[in-house]
C-alpha cells in the first residue's frame, strides 16, 4: 500500500514544529492511555498482554503514535517496519478466530484517545483553529492507513487458511472416498483439522455441467465439495436424528440453487465408511440416466431407484437371468416368446385375473386366458412356486430395463 503524506500545510507544520518536544515526552502516556481503554472497553482484549500478540498490540500502539509523530513534523524516513507491524496484527485476528472489526475498533479507540492528547497540548499552546483542525484531519487519515495495512494482512492470513482448510477437506473427501477404506482415527484426526465433524451416514452426489463448466458454488460447510476432479461430487451428511431422505431432500435443495444448470445424481445414503459405494452407484445411475434407462432430471435421487441399480449392477448377470427365466419359450418363435414374456411379467404383478392382466395390456381377457394357459403348459408348477415366481418377476424386470439400454 503507498504512503499517505500527513495532511498538514507548511504553516501548520512550522507551528507543530515548535511543540515537537512536548508531542514526544507525551507520547508514551499517550500510547499507555489507549492500551488501557482498549483493554477496557474491548472484551477480546481484556487479558495480560503477554506472548507474541501481546507484545504485537503494544509494539503497534507504541510504534503507530511515534510514528504519527514523526511523519506529523516533517521526518522524511519513517520506520520500514510499521507496514509489517500492522499487517501482522490483521494476521493474528485471524489466528485468534476474530473478525477485523474487533481490531478496528481499537484502531477507533486509539484515534479518539490520541487526539484527546494532541488537542490538550494545543489548546494549551493556543493553537489556531485552523492548525487543530488540519492536525485532526492528519490524525484520522493516519488510523485509516493503519485500518488498511491491518486489513492487508487479515485478508492475506484468511486467504491462506481458507486454501489450507479447502485443502484439509478435499484430503477427507478423497479418504472417504478412496477404494481402500481410511482407518477411523485416521478419519477422526483429519475430519478436526478440516472442521468437518463425522456424521453416522452420508451421501454421495455427482455433478454434471452441460458446458463442461462449474464454478465455485456457495454452500454450508457440511458439504464437502470436489468440482476438480474427473467425476465432480459431493459428499453429503446424515447427521444423528435425521431422516436420511429427509436431509437429502433439503441438501439437494441446497445445492441445486447453488449450481444452476447443473444435473446431480444423489447416491443412495450409507454409513461413512461406505461412502465409496454411494458414489459407485450414483455414477451408475448417471450411466443409466444418459442411456435413457431412467427418465433425465436435473436431480436423480438413488434411493428412488434401488430395485434398478441392483437388477442392472452386473449385466451379464442380469442378462443370465434373463435366459434362465425364459429358457421354457426358447423353442417358440420370437414374436410369441416375446407376447408370453410380456403376459407373464404382467400376471405376475398384479392380481392374476385375466381382467386386470388384460388391462395392464390393453388386449381382450380372452387373449390373456389363452395365453396363460400356454404359460402353464411351458412353466408347469413353477407357476405355483412362490420362491420361482419371485425368481421370475425379477427375470422380466430386469428383461424391461435392459431392453431400454443400448447395447
Amino acid at each position: 500500500m503507498t504512503r499517505r503524506a500527513a495532511l498538514i500545510g507548511p504553516s501548520a507544520r512550522e507551528e507543530l514544529a515548535r511543540l515537537a518536544p512536548v508531542f514526544r515526552q507525551s507520547a508514551g502516556h499517550v500510547a499507555q492511555r489507549i492500551l488501557q481503554q482498549i483493554q477496557r472497553t474491548i472484551p477480546e482484549y481484556a487479558r495480560p498482554l503477554e506472548g507474541t500478540f501481546g507484545k504485537a498490540i503494544r509494539d503497534g500502539v507504541e510504534q503507530g503514535v511515534l510514528e504519527f509523530l514523526d511523519r506529523l513534523l516533517g521526518d522524511p524516513a519513517p520506520p520500514e517496519g510499521t507496514g509489517q507491524l500492522f499487517r501482522q496484527l490483521g494476521k493474528y485476528e485471524v489466528a485468534e478466530g476474530r473478525g477485523i472489526e474487533v481490531l478496528h475498533s481499537a484502531f477507533r479507540i486509539g484515534a479518539r484517545i490520541g487526539w484527546q492528547g494532541l488537542s490538550e497540548i494545543g489548546l494549551r499552546a493556543g493553537l489556531p483553529v485552523a492548525t487543530m483542525c488540519e492536525l485532526a484531519a492528519a490524525l484520522f487519515a493516519y488510523m485509516d492507513e493503519l485500518s488498511e495495512l491491518s486489513h492487508e494482512g487479515y485478508a492475506a492470513a484468511q486467504a491462506r487458511a481458507a486454501g489450507a482448510l479447502e485443502r484439509r477437506r478435499k484430503r477427507l473427501l478423497e479418504l472417504l472416498l478412496a477404494e481402500v477404506p481410511a482407518p477411523l482415527e485416521v478419519l477422526l484426526d483429519q475430519s478436526l483439522a478440516a472442521g468437518w465433524p463425522l456424521p453416522e451416514e452420508v451421501a454421495v452426489a455427482v455433478v454434471d455441467a452441460p458446458d463442461g463448466v462449474l464454478d465455485d458454488p456457495e454452500l454450508t460447510d457440511d458439504i464437502l465439495v470436489d468440482l476438480e476432479s474427473d467425476t465432480p461430487c459431493l459428499v453429503l451428511p446424515v447427521r444423528a436424528g435425521e431422516v436420511p431422505e429427509a436431509a437429502q431432500v433439503a441438501e439437494v435443495a441446497e445445492v441445486g440453487s447453488a449450481l444452476p444448470g447443473t444435473r446431480l445424481v444423489v447416491g443412495p445414503a450409507v454409513p461413512l465408511g461406505e461412502a465409496r459405494h454411494s458414489l459407485r452407484w450414483a455414477r451408475q445411475l448417471a450411466a443409466l440416466r444418459d442411456d435413457g434407462v431412467v427418465a433425465d432430471r436435473p436431480v436423480l435421487r438413488g434411493e428412488d431407484h434401488l430395485l434398478t441399480l441392483w437388477l442392472l449392477a452386473e449385466p451379464p448377470l442380469a442378462r443370465r437371468l434373463v435366459a434362465w427365466a425364459l429358457d421354457p419359450l426358447a423353442g417358440l418363435t420370437r414374436r410369441r416368446r416375446d407376447l408370453l414374456a410380456e403376459t407373464l411379467s404382467a400376471w405376475l404383478e398384479s392380481t392374476g385375473s385375466a381382467p386386470d392382466v388384460a388391462a395392464r395390456l390393453d388386449v381382450h381377457p380372452q387373449t390373456v386366458r389363452h395365453r396363460l394357459h400356454q404359460l402353464d403348459q411351458h412353466y408347469g408348477d413353477r407357476l405355483r412356486d412362490a420362491d420361482e415366481r419371485l425368481a421370475l418377476a425379477v427375470a422380466l424386470r430386469a428383461r424391461a430395463l435392459l431392453r431400454t439400454r443400448p447395447g
